[in-house]
């Protein structure tokens, strides 16, 4: 089904209202959720507002919360999110860095103990706005779901990174993916009727690899909720060795340097740990060279031939801005579970479906 990006919007915020946010939390929270959608990375949309819903219930997150400093010199600051909602935690850690890069040239911010920080993209782009280049490597603390090469029992997270790089006179590049083969979220879309997993995205105890989500989540209720301690196979790292590789450093850079601990075993408690870097362009020298050779550069590699014909060599941002113009003007896609899903944990605070 397609669903208007404003009428999604404004019910999964009132839901968010509803579980107890404040409403500019609630609206924040909201907005991070359908702006995944947006830009196509339905894994980190709206989906997931059960989920959300249930960690706020259960204690896992908590409403309300800002940022305490643990450390801090003039271009460096270590921050606890304090569990806190990712959407409101992650955006003071990163507006924390920004200034600082401003003041500064560069920046490093460690968060530690935050919640779902949400499509990590987000936070280069919110960096761009400012004109600075951003590099962040995130963790999960609690959320063992990945086999290392080579392996088949659960060692990493999911441990996404994410690049920005403004281009002068051209949209930016804004590099976002996980260390996993898929993300889990994808894992979660997929088990509700959403978009198949490819082939061999997941690998079984005895080493079969697998693309059904039983395998990560158990048996399935149509419905109910997906729990990854319930199934006994994991997902496997993109690019074999190299995605194993990184997301070993983004354990031990997002969970042991950030302070939230890596994804080793005895941590209950989700936590993101993100350890970001913020450049500012103008500290490197010449601007004008240094906004002339990255457009150059762009332009360059966009000048490849294509393969197929029919589709143009892209740089990284170039999906995400094209879909978001196509759900901006047509709706956004949910498969039915999904949007089932959602209609029950409204439906526990007493709402209906919005416009029925």
């Amino acid at each position: 089904m397609l669903i208007a990006a404003d009428r999604l919007l404004s019910f999964t915020s009132a839901i968010f209202a509803a579980a107890g946010c404040g409403r500019e939390e609630a609206d924040r929270v909201a907005a991070g959720l359908v702006d995944a959608n947006l830009a196509g990375h339905d894994s980190h949309g709206v989906a997931r507002v059960p989920r959300y819903v249930g960690w706020l219930q259960d204690g896992e997150v908590e409403a309300g919360q800002t940022v305490s400093v643990v450390s801090e010199t003039g271009a460096l600051a270590v921050v606890d999110g304090r569990y806190g909602f990712g959407a409101t935690v992650g955006r003071q850690a990163v507006e924390l860095g920004i200034r600082k890069a401003q003041a500064e040239g560069i920046a490093i911010v460690a968060l530690r103990h935050a919640g779902h920080l949400g499509r990590i993209g987000q936070w280069a782009e919110l960096a761009l706005a400012s004109g600075l280049v951003s590099l962040h490597v995130v963790n999960v603390a609690g959320s063992l779901l990945v086999a290392p090469f080579g392996g088949v029992d659960r060692r990493f997270s999911t441990a996404p990174v994410a690049f920005g790089f403004p281009v002068d006179g051209e949209p930016p590049v804004v590099l976002d993916f996980a260390t996993s083969a898929v993300a889990e979220g994808k894992v979660l879309v997929a088990s509700t009727g959403g978009k198949p997993l490819p082939p061999g995205s997941l690998i079984d105890p005895d080493g079969r690899l697998s693309a059904d989500p039983e395998t990560l989540y158990g048996p399935l209720d149509a419905g109910g909720t997906r729990d990854h301690r319930n199934g006994l196979g994991a997902i496997r790292t993109m690019g074999d060795h190299k995605g194993s590789g990184l997301a070993l450093m983004c354990e031990l850079l997002g969970g042991a340097l950030a302070g939230s601990g890596c994804a080793g075993p005895g941590r209950q408690r989700f936590a993101n740990g993100m350890v970001s870097i913020y450049l500012t362009p103008a500290a490197f020298g010449d601007e004008g060279a240094i906004a002339r050779e990255p457009r150059a550069y762009v332009d360059f590699v966009r000048s490849s031939r294509p393969a197929d014909p029919g589709s143009p060599v892209m740089i990284p941002g170039d999906p995400e801005r094209r879909l978001r113009a196509e759900r901006l003007r047509d709706g956004v896609p949910l498969p039915d579970g999904t949007w089932a899903a959602i209609l029950a944990t409204a439906a526990g605070f007493g709402m209906a479906e919005p416009g029925a």
